[in-house]
């Protein structure tokens, strides 16, 4: 296979890297939204987004492909389950964020590439290295460090990161582009998200207009990313956007401490050391060849 032209690699980085920096600024998003229910904010994310991925999808001329994934029965399975697991995802990120526990947040997004690692382990056969245990074994000391000070698993950490993980997993098995891929998630999510905002005492109209329009920009900052991610994807070596993944978890532990008055107290900076020694650990292995595990469908 040749080697992208070096406009397409520039490109794809500047994708990646506004994917990247609009989900970093997302806690800044969420905050404009103090004092409105996260399942509000959820409901009208999914109901914006569908708007917004049917008009993409028009002006790509894509419907072909969407009337092709409905008739996959299979990938409609697939489709649904990942759209169960990214509206978890959301929602335990906005209640998070809602409620001043974006450092947590954070956490959990550090440890979503060691918990998608883990599943390939367990999931497609797939091998680690001495190396990659270690990596795996450090992330996992952090969460028990954090536990043992708590006396209760960080459940908003956890749930984030094998909620991603789990969607991940399921769209990797789910051939679909990005865009139909979303438009077909958020729309088998749309009748509850409508009857939800039906029956909330403000329905779709009686928020205050200024909050009106930053719910509709629910749409723009979900479907947005993910199609510069998209982009960036099939442009970029997989290195390169394994690095990139950190700036997003990175800018909102920043945020979260600089800005949001949030205190990293020792036993989260002990559990974030231990994840980012993991995560050094896990990059450097990747340099050493791993012996291959058994054939996958």
């Amino acid at each position: 296979m040749t080697a992208p032209a070096p406009s397409e690699t520039r490109n794809g980085f500047l994708a990646g890297m506004g994917a990247y920096l609009i989900w970093g600024l997302m806690p800044f998003y969420l905050r404009l939204l103090q004092g409105v229910p996260a399942l509000d904010v959820l409901a009208h994310r999914i109901v914006w987004t569908v708007l917004l991925v049917v008009l993409l999808i028009a002006g790509l001329k894509g419907w072909d492909r969407v009337r092709a994934a409905l008739r996959q029965p299979r990938l409609m399975l697939l489709l649904l389950a990942s759209s169960v697991c990214i509206a978890i995802n959301w929602l335990v990120y906005t209640w998070a964020i809602l409620a001043g526990h974006a450092i947590d947040t954070s956490l959990g997004y550090f440890i979503n590439p060691l918990v998608s690692v883990l599943f390939g382990v367990a999931l497609l056969g797939e091998r680690l290295s001495r190396l990659q245990w270690v990596a795996v074994a450090l992330a996992a000391l952090g969460v028990a460090l954090l536990t043992i000070e708590r006396g209760a698993l960080p459940m908003v950490s956890l749930a984030l990161a094998f909620s991603f993980g789990i969607y991940g997993l399921i769209r990797k098995q789910a051939a679909v582009e990005a865009p139909t891929g979303l438009f077909i998630e958020t729309l088998m999510l749309a009748p509850l998200a409508m009857l939800w905002i039906a029956f909330t005492p403000q329905g779709f109209t009686g928020w205050p207009a200024p909050t009106l329009v930053t719910l509709a920009l629910g749409g723009v900052v979900t479907a947005v990313p993910l199609i510069l991610f998209g982009v960036a994807a099939r442009r970029l070596k997989l290195s390169t956007l394994g690095l990139m993944q950190y700036l997003a978890p990175t800018m909102v532990l920043l945020e979260a401490v600089l800005l949001f008055g949030e205190v990293l107290d020792p036993a989260r900076l002990a559990a974030f050391c231990c994840i980012w020694a993991g995560l050094v650990v896990y990059s450097l292995s990747l340099r050493r060849p791993v012996a291959p595990g058994p054939a996958t469908r």
